[in-house]
């Protein structure tokens, strides 16, 4: 089994902080989202990620942290969205550039599912596997891929972003493809190169049965601040994670649930459910919802729901 994972893409409605780091590499509760990923994965499978050339050293360095997986990094050169294969196009170059013959676990690096890989992998057999999650809310699952599973667990009828769901189930950025698959996505993806989900719907339109996992646990698709910030409370739960290089003074309040990077020093602040990736000042400052990259400075600001670029310097009423 071969394991590949999407993490190419240049997630512009996070930016600032996706300007200088690719979205799989943002951090949760001090750990990058897609070490989540990998920790999820059988040991012995073979770890392909797939970035672009703006990330590439980024990710090469990050896969250099892992210590139970060998982990594989293809570069897309693609300096901008514009310029990309896409991610369909992606996983067929590299299916056919490494005469790639094997069942693939198709991840997409971006996404967070609180059920244990293991529970999917059991699921798996002939036909394609989805893994699907219950929205609730027929406006949410617009945004997604919308799967129809009936009575004896097969997929029925999928559909990328509708604007009429059938259902309320979707696609969660966990995909089984047996390797008799293969060949429909390769043909797909010549036409259709950014389209992962519309490979379902081609297998369903050849006839070919489809699978679903459903799962009722926690999942998260990183795609803009609020699902970021609501992952980040899920995971730090109330608490405050602070590295152990960084100080908060006695006279500073921590409230709810706050992430705080290494070398950042915080002094006469009240923080709310922020995340503050590292070498960071922060004086006399009310921060509630805030994202703060690297190397920001702050003093005498009052900020809510905001996201600070890197190097952010921002100095209110200071004499």
């Amino acid at each position: 089994m071969h394991c590949f994972i999407l993490a190419g893409g240049f997630a512009t409605r996070l930016w600032p902080i996706t300007e200088r780091r690719a979205k799989p590499l943002l951090p949760i509760a001090g750990k990058p989202l897609l070490s989540y990923v990998i920790e999820s994965l059988p040991k012995d499978v073979e770890i392909t990620v797939s970035t672009n050339a703006v990330f590439a050293e980024d990710m090469k360095a990050w896969a250099k942290t892992i210590r139970n997986h060998s982990i594989a990094i293809v570069i897309e050169d693609a300096g901008h969205e514009g310029e990309k294969l896409g991610a369909l196009g992606a996983v067929s170059k590299w299916l056919t550039e490494e005469k790639i013959d094997d069942d693939i676990l198709l991840l997409a690096g971006d996404n967070y599912v609180g059920c244990p890989m293991s529970k999917f992998l059991e699921k798996r057999g002939s036909n394609p596997l989805i893994a699907a999650h219950d929205l609730g809310d027929t406006e949410l699952a617009k945004q997604f891929g919308t799967v129809v599973v009936g009575n004896s667990g097969q997929v029925t009828s999928f559909e990328e972003k509708p604007l009429h769901p059938k259902s309320t189930f979707v696609s969660t950025g966990w995909w089984w493809l047996p390797k008799s698959s293969l060949p429909v996505l390769k043909d797909y993806a010549r036409k259709h190169p950014d389209n992962v989900g519309g490979v379902f719907e081609e297998f369903l339109r050849q006839g070919m049965t489809v699978d679903a996992f459903i799962f009722k646990d926690s999942w998260h698709d990183i795609g803009s601040f609020e699902s970021y910030l609501h992952l980040h409370r899920e995971i730090v739960d109330g608490k405050t994670l602070c590295d152990g290089s960084s100080t908060i003074s006695p006279d500073s309040t921590m409230l709810g649930s706050n992430s705080i990077g290494p070398k950042v020093e915080i002094k006469k602040s009240t923080l709310t459910d922020c995340i503050v990736f590292g070498n960071a000042t922060i004086t006399d400052c009310v921060l509630e919802r805030c994202i703060l990259d690297e190397g920001c400075r702050l003093e005498g600001v009052d900020l809510t729901d905001k996201m600070l670029r890197a190097e952010t310097v921002l100095r209110f009423n200071v004499p």
